[in-house]
């Protein structure tokens, strides 16, 4: 996170508000919840204030779990090393030069299985789709009944989009091969088969849709959080604004771009696996811009982070920055963590209604 500092900051000040603050939860529950991320065990009244206390501890530890492994910073096993772990290099460099950004800005992201005039035309040929998308939405804006459908298509989509150990179903996947061998956290744990779920189930006619102008972040869960639980909602206000709209104007080696499309797709992308939708968005962008390799990773890294291999993180956008691709990894961050708090506090608003 320390190679984007603004962010990082907003992060660190809803973190530490959360952990050590003033705040209806004592400080070991917080603490409790942070490390266990279920409430099962706690005691059987909540009040509201704690219970959204309680609801945004977990939002935010759900969410940086995809951080943390999308970001390669959590140890993969090895069988030949003595203590069973090795640290994750990405593209021949190991956790801390990553850490610290040691000679990497400018180092080719691809991998030895990739040639560099592939990369390069996968990048041209991105940036001449978001040139098009660009024109197309200047000369004419599609309908609502055309954003409507194209959203139906993506979300009914985005089930079919398999991750992890499960790629196997995704015929001819290109990770098919990748071994997934995750830690055995089984003895911490009540239901050790507890886990994400999509929210259909595939071949269902009519999926759920959560219409995001029904209740909205700035207009709804905004004010419902803060008033019961005091400031959090500037902070996480702060923090969903800073990297929606974090940029540096570069993609790869280009500068200058504006990548506020790019930035959206991903955004909305998530929050389209969540079966949340804009009125105002054309979905038909997210499948303009995002790549199928990289619609994997973000189902793996949103979903069922503890999949997540190099090989997914190599595989798309391979042009880009380290930097970029963690610019990437908190975009997922925020915007899995805003739609696990839409969820809850919407239910929360019902009950006090």
């Amino acid at each position: 996170m320390s190679l984007h500092t603004q962010y990082l900051e907003s992060f660190l000040r809803s973190q530490f508000y959360m952990l050590r603050m003033d705040g209806p939860l004592p400080l070991p529950h917080r603490h409790y919840i942070a490390i266990m991320k279920l409430v099962k065990t706690g005691e059987n009244n909540w009040s509201l204030p704690e219970l959204v206390h309680a609801v945004v501890l977990l939002a935010h530890y759900h969410a940086l779990a995809s951080f943390v492994f999308g970001s390669g910073i959590n140890p993969e096993r090895d069988p030949e090393i003595s203590n069973g772990f090795r640290l994750i290099s990405v593209n021949n460099f190991c956790v801390c030069d990553l850490a610290n950004d040691n000679n990497i800005e400018n180092a080719s992201l691809t991998g030895g299985n990739f040639g560099i005039v592939d990369s390069l035309s996968e990048l041209e040929a991105l940036m001449e789709r978001m040139k098009r998308l660009q024109e197309e939405r200047e000369d004419e804006e599609a309908s609502q009944e055309e954003m409507t459908t194209r959203f139906e298509k993506e979300k009914k989509e985005s089930l079919f989009v398999v991750s992890g150990d499960t790629l196997h179903s995704f015929p001819h996947s290109d990770f098919e091969d990748d071994m997934i061998i995750t830690s055995d956290v089984s003895r911490y744990i009540e239901d050790p088969g507890f886990g994400y779920e999509d929210f259909a189930r595939r071949g269902e006619e009519h999926l759920p849709t959560f219409r995001a102008q029904d209740y909205t972040w700035e207009n709804h869960g905004f004010s419902l959080v803060n008033r019961l639980y005091s400031d959090i909602g500037h902070l996480l206000d702060e923090k969903f604004r800073m990297v929606y709209n974090l940029t540096y104007n570069t993609m790869a080696t280009h500068e200058d771009v504006d990548t506020t499309m790019l930035r959206r797709a991903l955004f909305n992308y998530v929050h389209c696996m969540f079966g949340i939708r804009y009125d105002d968005y054309d979905y038909g962008e997210v499948n303009q811009l995002l790549e199928r390799s990289l619609k994997v990773y973000i189902k793996t890294v949103t979903c069922y982070p503890e999949r997540t291999t190099k090989r997914m993180y190599d595989s798309y956008w391979r042009q880009f920055k380290h930097s970029e691709k963690v610019h990437v990894n908190l975009l997922l961050m925020e915007a899995r963590m805003q739609a696990e708090l839409l969820y809850a506090l919407r239910a929360i608003t019902r009950h006090l209604t």
